[in-house]
């Protein structure tokens, strides 16, 4: 995923009332900028931190400005992450479009935001028209934007928020599982410095515990990492899923 229009870089000054986030650009200009992100952002709203803004100069916007990546750790460690969780949903349909994920290919069609379930909309749905035609593919996306721990052998992990949400969808997709069809559960991890992957039961118990039963009815995992630069978002190849990520024998 490209970006339409160059990024604007500045110094983020605060993130508030979850959506909103003053930056001060490089031209010492103070701007707020839409926050496209309803988590907790833990360890992504540090005050100094370098981020990167698009513009946008429609006179229907109240802000003219979106938050779209943020700079951790300057220096040897330095990462950048992609905070925006609007984007998520295309780079995976771009990816899966370019044969980049080897689990979700053969499929000749390729919907998004389509109705299932109980007022649930999937994400991404893929399908076949060959014969014996493949069962329907219900994928799933979440942004995975959390790393608690910078070493580099650790885990981005999620949520970084209780997600009710997040637990719904989890049922949604076990039910089209014992419907006939395949369900994915696709974490997209926007960070470069994550190679793996891992839950957070700490943070969101319950999304654990739906995690294990529709990891047992069926539901399969697949996490991805991303490269990321000011100029482009996209997916680089499989992280690895570490424990607690396996389903319960209980």
């Amino acid at each position: 995923m490209k970006f339409e229009t160059p990024l604007i870089s500045g110094k983020l000054i605060k993130r508030y009332k979850r959506f909103l986030a003053d930056v001060e650009l490089d031209d010492g200009k103070v701007v707020t900028a839409h926050c496209a992100n309803s988590g907790s952002m833990l360890s992504l709203n540090v005050p100094g931190s370098r981020v990167w803004l698009t513009p946008n100069d429609n006179p229907k916007r109240k802000l003219k400005f979106t938050w779209e990546i943020i700079e951790i750790a300057p220096g040897a460690n330095r990462a950048l992450v992609g905070i925006n969780t609007q984007h998520p949903n295309r780079i995976v349909a771009d990816a899966i479009a370019a044969g980049e994920i080897a689990e979700l290919g053969g499929y000749d069609n390729l919907k998004r935001e389509v109705k299932y379930g109980e007022n649930s909309r999937i994400d991404i749905l893929l399908s076949s028209e060959g014969k014996p035609a493949k069962p329907d593919c219900y994928v799933e996306v979440k942004n995975v934007t959390m790393k608690r721990d910078l070493a580099p052998s650790a885990p981005a992990e999620f949520p970084d928020a209780v997600t009710k949400r997040g637990a719904k969808h989890l049922v949604e997709l076990a039910n089209m599982v014992k419907a006939g069809h395949r369900a994915v559960m696709f974490y997209l991890v926007q960070r470069t410095d994550a190679k793996s992957f891992a839950l957070a039961p700490d943070i969101d118990p319950t999304y654990s515990a739906e995690f294990a039963k529709a990891t047992k009815a069926g539901v399969e995992v697949v996490a991805y990492g991303c490269d990321i630069t000011p100029s482009e978002i996209s997916i680089s190849g499989p992280c690895a899923i570490e424990e607690p990520l396996k389903p319960s024998d209980s």
